[in-house]
């Protein structure tokens, strides 16, 4: 089975200090729906925006913006494309992270999502790579790694698989955890091309199966789309003779700090405002009730028709999702009859 090899320095227990921290200042502010609304959805675009960007994407923020909220932009398909794929997979975690172990078909689906419609042989999406590939410097055209051979791919993903699933990565930080899978990813190279979109999809992944990013806040890829030559410094400074991924982690916790402490400084700020929650105290919200909210702050308003048909459930079943937002104080009833409709509070 595959083991990471690591040690703790006093680096990465300060970062794993400070991120805890500042995490527990996030998970236990009192936030109003609204907040939390626009908090995840911006984690969403910047985590697309970014992801993207590292890999060349040239669409700004305000462009994927436009893309998510379902507007047509005029630029080249494929950028447009690599945007849509990523919001997809981001939006899928939650139905992954459902699955007791991950197996290489869910791991293949992942890359499909995230490479749909973007690769020169639609033959290369969501399988293992068949040809040996190199990571190659934009700028003077060297060879930097040379991932291993092609035959030993479908062993070493199974292998860290073996790992992800297991009792034993559970038992280490969940941060490290994301660290060490996004690294071996992009060690092994599994695929033709969308190597490291899916490997920062999986460290997501890792953070929100292990409860550490349950509201989905953090957007961890802006702080390597910031500085990419230290991203890729980081990641080509491996020895891989040992494989110690030690130095590897201090720069991914760095990481995930800045981004945590960035979504604390908003929390904080949307907290001085806290005339409602001593009237009501922390609302907490399901996924189902979260998806509620976003499309009304979206639409600003919604039906029960529209519920029936967000989560393929029947009358009843609506109005009792419906019910449990007019009971929290959440939302509140318009109309009558066929008008009928819900606005936030």
């Amino acid at each position: 089975m595959f083991k990471p090899n690591f040690h703790y320095t006093n680096k990465i227990v300060r970062n794993l200090t400070l991120i805890a921290e500042a995490r527990a200042i996030v998970i236990n502010a009192p936030l109003i729906p609204k907040w939390e609304v626009s908090l995840r959805r911006e984690a969403l675009l910047r985590s697309a925006h970014s992801s993207t960007s590292i890999e060349g994407n040239p669409l700004s923020l305000e462009q994927v913006s436009e893309l998510a909220a379902g507007r047509d932009i005029m630029v080249r398909r494929k950028d447009k494309q690599e945007i849509l794929n990523y919001l997809e997979a981001l939006e899928k975690i939650p139905d992954f992270a459902k699955e007791i172990n991950l197996k290489v078909d869910d791991f293949l689906k992942i890359h499909e999502i995230v490479t749909k419609e973007t690769l020169e042989n639609p033959g290369d999406e969501g399988v293992f790579r068949n040809r040996q590939v190199y990571v190659v410097n934009r700028a003077t055209g060297e060879i930097v790694f040379t991932p291993p051979p092609t035959k030993e791919v479908p062993k070493l993903v199974k292998e860290f698989l073996d790992w992800f699933n297991s009792q034993e990565s559970s038992e280490i930080d969940s941060v490290l955890e994301a660290g060490v899978i996004h690294y071996e990813i992009a060690r092994i190279h599994p695929f033709i091309d969308g190597n490291g979109r899916t490997a920062r999809i999986m460290a997501t992944l890792v953070l929100y199966k292990r409860g550490f990013d349950v509201k989905r806040f953090f957007a961890l890829d802006d702080y390597y789309d910031k500085d990419r030559r230290n991203y890729y410094a980081a990641l080509n400074k491996i020895d891989q003779n040992t494989l110690d991924l030690s130095e590897w982690l201090e720069y991914f916790t760095e990481g995930v700090m800045v981004s945590i402490n960035a979504v604390k400084d908003k929390v904080i700020g949307f907290s001085k405002d806290i005339k409602i929650l001593k009237e009501r105290g922390q609302i907490v919200l399901n996924e189902k009730q979260m998806k509620i909210v976003e499309w009304v702050i979206q639409n600003g308003k919604i039906t029960n028709r529209d519920v029936r048909s967000m989560f393929k459930i029947s009358d009843e079943g609506a109005l009792k999702e419906i019910k449990k937002l007019l009971n929290l104080g959440v939302i509140k009833s318009q109309g009558r009859g066929r008008s009928l409709h819900y606005v936030l509070q």
